[in-house]
């Protein structure tokens, strides 16, 4: 994800409570999405949208958190 701002990415993570706290919730999304596309956990079709968009959203905070940095 991002491989434009790894460098920060590997920075913000540990040092950063906010982009850590969003970055985790993001894979942990990430990973149940998984599971319930694979049949690991159990999930309705509505369930596995509503988390995607949730993870689209975190993505788009975190973007935007790197983006400021950055440009910091």
């Amino acid at each position: 994800m991002f491989p434009e701002y790894r460098e920060l990415i590997s920075s913000l993570k540990g040092n950063d409570a906010h982009f850590t706290r969003l970055f985790d919730k993001h894979n942990e999304l990430d990973q149940k999405i998984k599971n319930m596309e694979s049949h690991i956990e159990p999930g309705t079709a509505f369930e596995i949208e509503t988390l995607k968009k949730e993870k689209l959203a975190l993505k788009d905070d975190l973007y935007q958190h790197l983006r400021k940095l950055a440009a910091a």
